[in-house]
């Protein structure tokens, strides 16, 4: 059955973002997932930007690119507030957030809850 948000089901991580404050998906925020690798490199599994339906429309939410291991979003939060008809003054700025892939086939996703000045990110269902 699939997931109400049309988050895949399996092996993958989505990422859906919601700016509260203002009551609107973030459409056209910049997200990046990156995989760090044992020796502390990084490589980039994902970028993209947040669509109409507030998800990040990307082929590792099916699963590309994504290990068991240690990954660390990054979320463009400052500059998504700076493209608004009125933004706030500058608060946060590209917000990381580290979690740990323990299954590669489960599905992580991940809701954002968001403001100017803070936010909420969590592994949902």
């Amino acid at each position: 059955m699939p997931c109400p948000l049309g988050v895949a089901m399996g092996g993958g991580i989505s990422v859906h973002a919601v700016d509260v404050a203002n009551g609107r998906i973030a459409r056209g925020m910049l997200v990046q997932i990156d995989r760090i690798e044992e020796d502390g490199a990084r490589l980039r599994i994902a970028e993209g930007r947040i669509a109409a339906d507030g998800t990040l429309d990307h082929p590792v939410a099916q699963g590309a690119g994504v290990r068991a291991g240690l990954h660390e979003i990054l979320l463009h939060v400052g500059a998504f507030f700076a493209g608004s008809d009125r933004p706030p003054p500058p608060f946060l700025d590209v917000v990381p957030f580290r979690f740990r892939v323990f299954d590669d086939a489960q599905h992580y996703h991940l809701p954002v809850k968001f403001t100017p000045w803070g936010m909420s990110l969590y592994r949902g269902a």
